[in-house]
């Protein structure tokens, strides 16, 4: 009888070394795999940042050309003032860290700027700057170089709804969409090694591809080359994880 009842002390604490040891190689894994993305995203960000940068001003050449006011006196001097807005900003994509602090002088000066515009008008050139620079934050963010301060996160009244929907809970609202965030959580992937895990081809996995790229979950290293997953989709994943685990209970 003695003899059983140490054999089954034994067994719970061998249970409880157990318990232990699996915890301990989840956040293990968790690091090791938080470790990947941030390699991985510190090579892309040494070796693309500057053309990461050249594009976004490249782009609002294009879209302030296209959507600011036409038939307005002001239009030539207001446009080379936003794109040197606009360029300053974008040389910070170049930058290993971008602090709170920093984009909100920024968004501060854009207040002061819209301010001095003399005409009812002059709302629609600010709301298309104002909407250039939202993405270059949005890639700063993508990239890791920008991480907003929680300790300044809105509470649950706050929370955007469309915004959440639409660039957080949509993109992984589908199976194969998580399957494809949640094998790039571990490992880079090939569009055949992609396509082979979900058993999507062709036009069918590039709109679900296209889906999490442009929601920023996940980036492609260069034309025809490798999927990755970015900061925003790791912490997605980890995030839901943990809920799950949470809920489960």
């Amino acid at each position: 009888m003695g003899a059983a009842l140490g054999t089954m002390t034994e067994i719970r604490e061998l249970k409880t070394e157990i318990t232990g040891l699996r915890t301990d190689l989840k956040r293990f894994i968790e690091r090791a795999n938080q470790q990947h993305v941030d390699v991985v995203l510190a090579d892309i960000k040494k070796e693309y940042a500057g053309l990461f940068a050249d594009h976004q001003v490249g782009t609002a050449k294009t879209d302030l050309s296209a959507h600011m006011v036409e038939d307005c006196a002001m239009r030539k001097t207001c446009y080379g003032v936003f794109m040197e807005f606009l360029e300053n900003s974008a040389q910070h994509i170049r930058d290993g860290e971008v602090s709170d602090e920093l984009i909100q002088s920024y968004r501060d000066r854009m207040k002061v700027l819209r301010k001095k515009g003399p005409y009812d008008q002059c709302g629609t050139c600010f709301t298309e700057v104002g909407q250039l620079f939202e993405k270059q934050v949005s890639l700063m963010q993508t990239l890791g170089i920008y991480r907003k301060d929680t300790k300044t996160t809105d509470g649950v009244a706050e929370i955007p709804d469309e915004a959440v929907v639409k660039d957080l809970l949509e993109p992984v609202a589908n199976a194969q969409r998580f399957q494809i965030v949640k094998a790039l959580a571990t490992g880079t992937r090939t569009f055949s090694e992609i396509s082979q895990l979900t058993g999507l081809k062709g036009g069918n996995l590039l709109f679900h591809i296209r889906k999490l790229t442009e929601s920023g979950m996940i980036l492609q290293r260069h034309e025809r080359g490798d999927y990755i997953i970015t900061d925003k989709g790791y912490k997605t994943m980890i995030t839901i994880g943990e809920l799950h685990r949470s809920l489960s209970i």
